[in-house]
């Protein structure tokens, strides 16, 4: 029920408030993504039985920070074990990161479902991923 009340974006502190709001779910976004990448390449979810003895498993993450039209995040970045997994969300050495984050975001303006955000991203990259 909308009930006339309209905030406007022009003020700085209602500016701010959006910008920070963008990145906090920009960052979560792509950690999430990420996160499913390595659990779709390892074949099994996180504490799963059948992950135990397969020789590759989780190994931490290290952090990377972009830059991006919302100001710098923090991505951690998934590893395996035996080093193999190579995410396809990101390129290497790449700081900026300006085509799939306003994808991403313009969808989200739009109402589309992180699930259907996937399926997008699925798509592109050719990987499924599971928010």
């Amino acid at each position: 029920m909308f009930n006339g009340n309209i905030i406007s974006v022009d003020t700085p502190d209602n500016h701010s408030i959006f910008m920070d709001l963008f990145r906090n779910e920009l960052e979560t976004m792509l950690n999430t993504l990420l996160l499913a990448e390595l659990t779709e390449f390892l074949s099994y979810d996180k504490y799963d039985v059948s992950g135990y003895n397969t020789g590759n498993s989780r190994n931490g993450y290290y952090e990377r920070s972009l830059h991006t039209i919302f100001g710098n995040i923090t991505i951690k970045i998934p590893r395996d074990r035996l080093g193999q997994f190579q995410n396809k969300l990101l390129t290497p050495y790449n700081r900026n990161f300006g085509n799939l984050e306003e994808m991403i975001i313009q969808l989200y303006q739009k109402g589309i479902t992180t699930r259907e955000i996937a399926d997008i991203i699925e798509k592109m990259y050719g990987c499924y991923y599971s928010p």
